[in-house]
C-alpha cells in the first residue's frame, strides 16, 4: 500500500511539472498542422507527433499574456460545466478527457485552471469525488456526496445531470429573491443620496434667500433648516455610521453563529419579505433532501448536507435536531413537526411519502410547489414595493421641497 501511495504521489507531481506547448508539422501528404499538447519537454512533444506520423517543423512554449484578468468562477460555470460532463459520460467518454475537453474549451482561464487541476488529480488514480472536494468553494458536499454516490453505483452521468437541474433551480431561486430586494434597496439608495444633496447644497442657498425676509421662518421649515446645520457639520459622522454599521453587522454575520441566527430570525420575520424568504427556504430544503435521498444518501447523512444548504442559521440548527432524532429512530415527519419550522402541508407530504415509500418523489413535488409559490409572490412583491417605494421617496423629497418653499408662501401672503 505504501509503494501504490508512493508511485501515485510522484505520478502525481509528474503531472503537475506538464508544460503547454504550441506546434506546426506536416502530416503524410504533406499539409500543415497546428495544435497544442501537454508534455514535460520539447523532446517528448517532438517523439509523439512522429508517432502519430506528422513531421514536427516548429514547437514552442505557449506564451502567456503579460497582463491577465481573472474572472472569477460563477455558479453557473459550475452548472454548465456539470450538465456537459453529464452528457459526455453519459456518451461513454472516459471522466478525465471529458474533463480535459471541457477545461479546454471553456473561455473562463479560472474554469480551466480548476478543471485541469481535477482532472490531473483524477488521471493520477483519485477518485472524482475525491478530487473535486479539494475546491469546497466550489464543489460543496452536497456536490461530492452525489459524485461519491454515482460513482458507486455506476450511474455517474445520471446524478451529474441532477447536480445540474438542482442547482439551475436553487440559482433560480436565488435570483428572484436578489430581484425582489434589489428595488428596495435601490430605492433606499437613492433616497439617501438625494436627501443629502438637498441638505448640503440646496437647502443652504434657499437660507441665504430667507434671510432678506425679515420675518420668523414657519416651523417646518425652521425644522429643516436646523437638520441641514446639523448635516453639514457632521455628514462625515453620518456616513461613518452607516458605512460603519453595514461593515460591522456583516463581520459579525460571518463570525458569530450568536449573530448569524440573531439576523437570519429577524429576517424570517420581516413583513411579506419573511415570508417569501422562508417559502425558499423550504423549497430548497425540499429538493436537497429529495435530490440526496433519491440517490441513495442515507437519510441521517442527506439531512446534515441539507442542514448547510438551506442558508438559514435558524433552519440549520432546526434541521440539525431533526437529523438527531431520526437517527434514534423517529420518523421525519414527527421529527420535523417538533421544530414547529415547517406548515402542515410539508409535514402531511412527508408523511404519505414515508409510509408509502415515496419520500423522494413527496419533496420533489414539494419542492416544486414552494418554487411556484416563490415565483407568485415575488411577482406581486414587485407589482406592490414599486408603487410603494416611489410615494415613500416623493413624501421625503416633497416635504424638503414644501418647506423651502412656505417662506416664500407667507410672504406673498403678506404682499
Amino acid at each position: 500500500m505504501a509503494t501504490a501511495a508512493t508511485k501515485s504521489a510522484s505520478a502525481k507531481r509528474r503531472k503537475r511539472r506538464l508544460q503547454q506547448f504550441v506546434w506546426e508539422g506536416k502530416d503524410n501528404r504533406g499539409k500543415t498542422v497546428k495544435g497544442d499538447h501537454d508534455a514535460p519537454n520539447a523532446e517528448f512533444v517532438k517523439a509523439t507527433l512522429r508517432r502519430q506520423g506528422i513531421r514536427p517543423t516548429r514547437i514552442r512554449k505557449k506564451s502567456k499574456p503579460l497582463f491577465t484578468i481573472k474572472r472569477p468562477i460563477k455558479s453557473k460555470d459550475i452548472t454548465f460545466a456539470t450538465r456537459q460532463m453529464a452528457t459526455m459520460i453519459g456518451a461513454g467518454i472516459p471522466v478525465a478527457q471529458s474533463i480535459d475537453s471541457l477545461a479546454r474549451g471553456h473561455e473562463n482561464p479560472s474554469m480551466q485552471e480548476l478543471l485541469t487541476s481535477v482532472r490531473q488529480d483524477v488521471e493520477s488514480g483519485t477518485s472524482l469525488s475525491d478530487a473535486l472536494s479539494r475546491f469546497p468553494v466550489h464543489f460543496d458536499r452536497l456536490y461530492t456526496a452525489l459524485v461519491s454516490a454515482g460513482e458507486q453505483s455506476g450511474t455517474l452521468d445520471i446524478l451529474l445531470d441532477k447536480i445540474a437541474i438542482y442547482k439551475e433551480k436553487m440559482e433560480a431561486i436565488k435570483s428572484k429573491i436578489r430581484a425582489a430586494l434589489l428595488y428596495p434597496s435601490a430605492v433606499l439608495t437613492v433616497a439617501v443620496v438625494v436627501v443629502a444633496i438637498l441638505l448640503l447644497f440646496v437647502i443652504p442657498a434657499f437660507e441665504n434667500l430667507f434671510q432678506n425676509f425679515g420675518s420668523d421662518l414657519p416651523t417646518l421649515t425652521r425644522w429643516i433648516v436646523d437638520l441641514s446645520h446639523w448635516f453639514q457639520a457632521n455628514w462625515w459622522f453620518f456616513f461613518l455610521i452607516l458605512i460603519g454599521s453595514i461593515v460591522g453587522s456583516v463581520f459579525f454575520y460571518r463570525r458569530s453563529e450568536k449573530a448569524q441566527f440573531f439576523f437570519d430570525r429577524v429576517v424570517l420575520k420581516l413583513p411579506i419579505f419573511g415570508v417569501v424568504i422562508k417559502k425558499a427556504i423550504i423549497a430548497r430544503f425540499s429538493r436537497t433532501l429529495s435530490t440526496m435521498f433519491g440517490a441513495g444518501v442515507p437519510l441521517v447523512d442527506a439531512l446534515e448536507t441539507v442542514a448547510l444548504a438551506t442558508g438559514n442559521r435558524v433552519y440549520h440548527n432546526g434541521v440539525m435536531e431533526v437529523r438527531s432524532e431520526v437517527s434514534t429512530g423517529r420518523s421525519l415527519e414527527v421529527s420535523m413537526a417538533d421544530s414547529k419550522l415547517f406548515p402542515a402541508m410539508v409535514l402531511q407530504m412527508v408523511g404519505s411519502g414515508e409510509e408509502a415509500g415515496e419520500l423522494e418523489l413527496m419533496l420533489m413535488k414539494v419542492a416544486e410547489f414552494f418554487e411556484r409559490e416563490v415565483d407568485d409572490a415575488v411577482a406581486a412583491l414587485a407589482s406592490l414595493i414599486e408603487p410603494v417605494m416611489i410615494v415613500m421617496l416623493g413624501v421625503i423629497v416633497g416635504t424638503i421641497v414644501i418647506a423651502m418653499y412656505l417662506p416664500i408662501f407667507k410672504l406673498a401672503a403678506v404682499f
